[in-house]
């Protein structure tokens, strides 16, 4: 199935070879004017997604109208990357495990449309209480069931939401080369793994992992200094910071430093723009094009995300944003 291009869902269909598919172009090297915020599209894998995603944490919403008008402004916005998981509906007033997996499917069954617009991404690995299990069966059994609750026959990219400390990671690797030999999953990426976890699974993989998913944002910056960011850009694969503004703090203010909100004003005046603009527009200025998830329920919010795009950083702007949030100066 083609993946629609990020830049409009009534475009027609794409992927990373459709004849409308935008094009990943590698902005390495720029002048100075041009800033560090890259709003490109980023190829991962076979997919062309845009700088945005959309992420359905909090989509626990009772209203199956309300839900589509989500995930179609969301398509309206550039965001095709749909990231979904199996443990979402535990939280944030869902209705439970999966909750948040079917109410997607049922979204997809009553605009089948919809389908052909989007990458379908999720995840599987937790099962509370235990509360991780990478194991074959389990892996296997978890899969098959997001497929029953998303009512699609195949999903674009499957991830292991969170790394299990008991399981081998060649029987990890193992039961995900056989969902995608199946055709059950096309693509496979990780999430909250450490590198070292993320090559032990690489290592035992028959092809190419595509993504990892850390929490990345202005207040959140391990990324940066753990080494995922070194080993994205040394494998070409995508990262998918979730988080994007930490929880909402970013835009509340609640519990981040005030140097740090400081800063992120200071600079948002100057351009214009809110403060969550600057924090989405900070993520977009690394070097390894990460894709920033959001995951409001608001429809303006959603169709203004894009004034992240216009945000002009250097150098010195994202500099000044680590050491406020780190308030630690720089050696």
């Amino acid at each position: 199935m083609n993946q629609q291009s990020p830049n409009s869902k009534s475009s027609g269909s794409s992927g990373s070879s459709g004849p409308d598919a935008p094009t990943a172009t590698d902005n390495s090297v720029e002048s100075p004017a041009a800033g560090l915020v890259d709003s490109q599209p980023r190829q991962m894998g076979p997919f062309t997604v845009g700088p945005l995603s959309y992420g359905l944490w909090r989509y626990t919403t009772s209203d199956l109208s309300f839900a589509q008008q989500l995930i179609e402004a969301a398509l309206d916005a550039g965001m095709n990357l749909i990231d979904n998981a199996d443990v979402y509906g535990l939280d944030y007033g869902g209705a439970g495990f999966g909750a948040n997996e079917e109410l997607l499917g049922n979204v997809l069954t009553q605009a089948s449309g919809l389908r052909d617009h989007m990458v379908l991404a999720t995840k599987g690995g937790i099962i509370p209480p235990v509360p991780y299990n990478s194991g074959a069966t389990y892996l296997r059994e978890a899969c098959e069931a997001s497929l029953r609750r998303l009512q699609v026959d195949t999903i674009d990219l499957y991830q292991i939401h969170r790394p299990d400390l008991f399981a081998h990671p060649a029987e990890t690797a193992a039961v995900l080369a056989e969902l995608r030999d199946a055709g059950k999953i096309r693509e496979v990426g990780v999430s909250n793994f450490t590198v070292a976890q993320y090559d032990a699974l690489a290592s035992h993989l028959p092809f190419a992992l595509v993504s990892t998913q850390p929490q990345y944002s202005a207040a959140h910056l391990e990324p940066l200094r753990d080494g995922t960011f070194d080993r994205v850009m040394r494998d070409g694969i995508v990262p998918l910071a979730w988080s994007a503004l930490a929880g909402g703090r970013l835009v509340s203010g609640e519990g981040v430093r005030p140097e740090l909100l400081e800063v992120l004003d200071r600079i948002a005046e100057r351009e214009g723009v809110d403060r969550a603009a600057v924090c989405l527009a900070f993520i977009l200025a690394h070097p390894s094009k990460p894709v920033a998830i959001i995951g409001s329920q608001n429809l303006d919010r959603i169709a203004g995300a894009s004034a992240a795009f216009d945000v002009h950083l250097d150098r010195s702007d994202v500099y000044e944003i680590v050491v406020a949030s780190e308030g630690v100066p720089l050696p």
